[in-house]
């Protein structure tokens, strides 16, 4: 069996050597380095390539929020996994943008976080697009674009994966995308397996964030009182 080769990078040595304990305990994970700030992260992810790393986003010297930007830059095997304090504040908003493959609170459950490791290790977001929409909803105004502003990108796809983009965006999952647009489920699939490629994205997550800053999706306007 391949094993999920983890980095753990956070400033509290207990926590750590908590994480390490539950790991170490599965039999497909292993443990291959640790980090105590974001340098040290950005280093370790290029010398150890693994698979996931566990970010913290409150860390001494670089955050984990410019460490996900870089380590997304230059260590692209590796995917990151953002661990907050609250499940809807700015870090996790920016940890999106800068790359991660998804976010989960610090008092998350143990078989929930074991969970979404293996997901982003197979190359899925860790977490729901409805969830990755709130978040959006509530940080939406710094990712408008200008009104000149248009990503070219936009061009490459046809006008059924920009249909499966939008629905996506919208927090959809597939079922509901092949419902709402009358496909089988697995058209979606490849559909959305196109978007990733001709987009240069990683995941579900980070579809629901090209779509709002590209302006396909437009912020929810709150209801008058």
């Amino acid at each position: 069996m391949k094993k999920i080769r983890l980095l753990l990078a956070d400033d509290e040595s207990l926590l750590r050597m908590a994480f390490r304990m539950v790991f170490e305990a599965e039999p497909d994970m292993e443990v291959a380095g640790e980090a105590a700030d974001g340098d040290e992260a950005a280093r370790m992810a290029r010398l150890l390539r693994p698979d996931v790393i566990l970010m913290d986003v409150r860390m001494p010297g670089l955050d984990g929020v410019a460490a996900t930007r870089r380590i997304v830059r230059d260590s692209p095997h590796s995917r990151v996994l953002i661990l907050t304090t609250f499940d809807l504040d700015e870090y996790a908003f920016a940890g999106l943008k800068a790359g991660a493959s998804g976010f989960l609170p610090k008092n998350t459950r143990p078989e929930d976080l074991l969970t979404a490791i293996r997901n982003v290790a197979a190359g899925d977001a860790a977490l729901s697009p409805r969830i990755a929409r709130r978040l959006l909803e509530k940080f939406a105004p710094q990712l408008m674009p200008a009104p000149s502003e248009r990503d070219e990108r936009l061009e490459e796809l046809t006008t059924r994966e920009r249909e499966v983009l939008i629905q996506v965006g919208r927090g959809l999952s597939n079922a509901e995308v092949a419902t709402a647009m009358h496909l089988a489920e697995g058209t979606v699939k490849t559909h959305l397996s196109r978007v990733l490629l001709k987009l240069g994205l990683r995941d579900r997550a980070q579809v629901v964030v090209f779509a709002y800053e590209t302006g396909l999706i437009r912020p929810t306007p709150p209801h008058a009182s």
